[in-house]
């Protein structure tokens, strides 16, 4: 992967990697910047919920879960003091449907974080990730809501 960041003025960057989509980057106004686009540590929390939210919908999709609605939050702490890292987060998994099977969300969860999502392969190294779910039924009642226990994290060549 290559990824190009082109500063345009002040704290403000435009960047692309391979897929050639344009993201810009600054800061707040008291570091310098406009206040014109998202920092970059939020992109690293971002592409953890997308990394992991592509691997959850696509397996629920392929066990033919009805969802009618999903989201994913990261609540990322960070610490007081520069550079300020990421010390824990939690993910939060949020699936609305008909008849949303929890062994089938629990499975796609287990996927995503043991095999296929990177994000989450190297970040869990930095700091601890917890993964929380919750499954409502289509008039937003929550059905069942829990906490997934990470059994490993394979190492990725």
């Amino acid at each position: 992967m290559e990824v190009t960041l082109n500063w345009k003025g002040r704290m403000a960057f435009e960047g692309s990697a391979d897929s050639g989509f344009v993201q810009r980057v600054d800061s707040e106004e008291s570091a310098g910047g406009d206040n014109s686009a998202a920092r970059p540590i939020e992109f690293i929390a971002l592409g953890l919920a997308g990394c992991t939210a592509m691997d959850v919908i696509s397996i629920l999709r392929k066990k033919q879960q009805d969802v009618t609605d999903f989201q994913v939050k990261v609540f990322a702490d960070r610490a007081e003091t520069h550079p300020k890292v990421f010390t824990k987060a939690v993910i939060e998994y949020l699936v609305t449907g008909r008849d949303v099977n929890k062994a089938a969300l629990l499975r796609a969860i287990e996927l995503s974080t043991e095999k296929y999502c990177p994000a989450h392969a190297m970040l869990s190294k930095a700091f601890p990730i917890e993964l929380q779910y919750k499954i409502f039924d289509e008039g937003n009642k929550l059905l069942e809501q829990g906490t997934y226990e990470v059994k490993s994290v394979s190492p990725q060549a």
